[in-house]
Formats: structure tokens, sequence, C-alpha cells
């Protein structure tokens, strides 16, 4: 540990017992006791109001008012940031390591009421969400760094799922961490407008010497769901969307990304959504398929067509490989 970890960890062995002797805090902290003197008095020397007894009864403390502070966090903050340390590792937080560090000192330095009491709770918090590939922690530390410290980067970036790659100038003004995939939002060169990459699919990141200007309160998030939600000109032309179904069908319906920005009412039976026609014809069948009889399509009439046209063609697709697999032949 650094000499201003063991400031600080010093400072919270004080706060969390009214005395404690050099001794104590050189067992504590596996250091020589000469050290616990010297970091004593820098503390002091730094304005901390230290206070030393001597006598068999002795040692050092905190001044009542500075003990008072809020030098560490209670025990409901301290959960709070053992519980949201779950969710940021689930989702491929890129400094996971640090911030397993800083999980472990809390526990460390805190008293044994406070440490009860967040281990109790950290018992029954899980999270389960698809894993973000490891090989891409190093980019998106990389990323981190290039947002903070705005300067452009030249990107080899992979459009689609070829393998043909294309080499961008990028001002990184942002991530985002959206169902499970990380994106980078900024200023691209090529195309001179603000744009979204996904960060799996950048190949290689070099760093330039050029610097650029964030714009102010730009919102990477606000960015990336404009592109999901529909414009104000296009929504003159959305088409509705009437499904009744069970209400617990419904419910997971309503709340799902997929349709959730197009719900326009709810009853108990039924939800009415606007949406693109595009989405309509080619994506939302689709969808759809995996609630089975629960839910019921009632408009829009080419949508209940197309439900019928898709599901046929699944139908003949599988009823075709049946036929081929019986066959016994491979090819």
């Amino acid at each position: 540990m650094s000499k201003a970890d063991h400031m600080l960890s010093i400072l919270w062995l004080l706060k969390s017992q009214k005395r404690v002797t050099a001794k104590q805090l050189a067992d504590k902290l596996e250091i020589n006791i000469r050290t616990v003197y010297r970091y004593i008095d820098a503390l002091c020397a730094s304005g901390v109001p230290i206070i030393s007894d001597s006598g068999h009864h002795g040692g050092y403390s905190l001044l009542g008012e500075f003990r008072d502070s809020p030098l560490v966090f209670d025990q409901e903050e301290q959960k709070a940031l053992i519980q949201a340390a779950v969710f940021a590792h689930e989702a491929g937080y890129p400094f996971g390591e640090k911030l397993s560090q800083a999980i472990a000192k809390l526990k460390v330095y805190t008293n044994q009421d406070q440490l009860d009491y967040i281990q109790l709770h950290e018992k029954g918090l899980d999270v389960i969400s698809p894993q973000a590939d490891a090989s891409q922690v190093g980019l998106l530390q990389a990323l981190e760094v290039a947002v903070a410290q705005s300067y452009t980067h030249n990107i080899d970036y992979q459009k689609g799922y070829g393998t043909h790659t294309q080499a961008r100038s990028l001002d990184p003004y942002g991530l985002v961490n959206w169902k499970s995939k990380w994106y980078v939002v900024g200023y691209c060169h090529l195309r001179q407008e603000v744009r979204s990459f996904r960060v799996d699919r950048i190949r290689t990141l070099t760093a330039t010497e050029k610097r650029f200007e964030r714009p102010v309160d730009f919102s990477a998030r606000k960015f990336l769901l404009s592109g999901l939600l529909p414009s104000a000109a296009e929504q003159d032309k959305l088409i509705s969307v009437r499904i009744t179904g069970k209400e617990q069908a419904l419910d997971d319906l309503c709340g799902h990304w997929v349709l959730c920005h197009g719900l326009v009412e709810r009853s108990r039976l039924e939800a009415h959504f606007k949406l693109e026609e595009g989405a309509i014809l080619h994506s939302l069948p689709y969808f759809l398929l995996q609630y089975g009889g629960t839910i019921q399509v009632n408009e829009p009439q080419f949508l209940k067509e197309q439900m019928v046209e898709v599901t046929r063609n699944l139908h003949q697709y599988y009823k075709g490989n049946l036929h081929e697999g019986n066959s016994g032949k491979v090819d």
C-alpha cells in the first residue's frame, strides 16, 4: 500500500474506534510502529485534529466534531456502494479490478457492526446479465481516458458482420452501456457528424495529439436513445397497433424496450402502440411469436397477415428440415 493509502486507513480506523494505540495501528496495517508515528505527525500537520493521550489507557482518537463529520460512509451508504458494484461488474465495467480493491478497503476499514450489516445485505442480491467480452476491457479503459482527456483517436471499425474495416477519426464524447453492449459516441470526422460505434467492432484504437472540445451539456445517453425513437416528422406516419391478451403477457410486452417507446394507451387486457411501418412489417412479427397464444393482434390487418405468413414460412422451413433429417443424408 502507498503512503496515502496507509494514512487514509489510519483515519478510517480512528473514525471507527474511540481510541486506538500506535501498536494496534501498526499491527492492523502490518507496518512498523515508527512509521505509524510519522503518519500521525503528517496527518496532524495537514490539519486533522488527532488527540494523543498518554498513560496505560492512552492512545490516539479524533476530535469529536471531526469524528461526526462525513469522513466515512454510514451503513446504508456502504450497502448501496457494494450492491451497485455488483451491477457494475455484470455490465462489464472496465475498471472492475480497481472497483474490487475499493470495496475490499471499504470492508476492511469499517467497524464490525457495519461489516456484519453490509455482508447480510450483500448475500441477498445477485445480477444476471450477458457478460461483456473480457478482451474489451483494455479498449474500454483506453476509451474512457480518451473521453476524459479529449484527444482525437484513430480507429479501424468493422461495419456490420463482415470482415471489412474502415479507418475513422473520432472525437469520443462518451461511453454508453445499452442492452449489455458498450457504445462510444462522438464526432466522426469521416461523416462529419456525431455517430455511435459499437466498441466490440473497434479493431484498433490509436491516440493522436489533436485535442477537441466536447459540446456543452452533450449527453451520449440522450444521443443514443434519440436514434432508437422516431423523430417528430416521423410521428405523423406512425401506424396504430392494438394487441389484446393476458394481463401478465401484456405487462411484459409493454415493458420491453422494443415496444415501450411506442406505447400510447394501456388497459388491463389491451395495449395500443404507434409504430413505424417498417418495424411492423419486418421485425415485430418475429418478436410477437414468442408470446404464442397469450396475445392476439387486433390491428392493423396487414400485421395479422404478416404473422400468418411468417408462421407459414417457419412451418415449411422446419417441415423440410425434418424430412431431410429423417433421410439420413448430410450435405
